[in-house]
C-alpha cells in the first residue's frame, strides 16, 4: 500500500475521532439551553429506540428553555418518559402538545465537575489519536519489511503521521478549551 494511502486512511480516522468528540460535547450542559442536550436522547417509539431529533421539532426560544414539539402527539408521553429517564436531571413540563424543559443555572461546583469531565473526554480522544498514530507506524514498518516501500518513504511517512497527530491533538485541545470556557462563562 502506498505511503500516501496509509497517511490518508489514518488522517480520516483521526478526523472521525475529532468529530466524535464534538458530537459528544454537544450533549454537555453549559448553563445555556441547547438542543444538543436532548437531540440524541433515545425514545421508545413503537418499540424502536429513536433519537428525539427524529420525532420532534426542537427549539430554544430563550437562553434557559428548550421547547419540544412532537410531530406525532401520541409520542409526547414517550418523549416525556425518555427525558425523565435520561441523565439530564431536568423535569419536563407538558403544555398540551408541547414539552418544555427549563434549564436551571449551574453552580460553580457543578461547572468545575463538567469541565473536569470535558477534559477527561478530550484526553480519551487524544489517546485514540495516538493509537491511530501507532497503528499507522506499524503499518509503515510492515510495508518496509516486506520491501513494498523504501526506508526513506517509511521515515517520510512517519514524519507526516507525527505531524497529523500533533495537528489533531491541537484541534482536540482547542475544542476542549472552547467548551470549558463556555461552561465557566455561562
Amino acid at each position: 500500500m502506498p505511503v500516501k494511502q496509509i497517511i490518508s486512511e489514518h488522517k480520516e480516522k483521526m478526523q472521525k475521532c475529532v468529530e466524535h468528540l464534538s458530537d459528544e460535547l454537544k450533549a454537555t450542559r453549559t448553563g445555556r439551553a441547547s438542543t444538543g442536550l436532548v437531540e440524541n436522547i433515545k425514545v421508545d417509539y413503537y418499540g424502536t429506540a429513536t433519537p428525539l431529533k427524529h420525532l420532534a421539532t426542537l427549539a430554544v426560544p430563550q437562553a434557559d428553555m428548550i421547547v419540544i414539539k412532537p410531530f406525532d402527539s401520541a409520542a409526547a408521553k414517550e418523549i416525556e418518559k425518555a427525558i425523565k429517564n435520561s441523565d439530564l436531571s431536568i423535569a419536563p413540563v407538558m403544555d398540551g402538545k408541547i414539552i418544555r424543559l427549563n434549564i436551571p443555572s449551574l453552580s460553580e461546583e457543578r461547572r468545575r465537575q463538567l469541565v473536569s469531565g470535558v477534559k477527561q473526554t478530550g484526553e480519551q480522544t487524544k489517546v485514540s489519536i495516538r493509537n491511530i498514530r501507532r497503528d499507522a507506524n506499524k503499518q509503515l514498518e510492515k510495508e518496509e519489511q516486506e520491501k513494498l516501500i523504501t526506508e526513506d518513504d517509511h521515515e517520510l511517512g512517519k514524519k507526516k503521521i507525527d505531524e497529523l497527530t500533533k495537528e489533531y491533538s491541537d484541534r482536540v485541545d482547542s475544542i476542549i478549551k472552547a467548551k470549558s470556557d463556555e461552561i465557566m462563562l455561562n
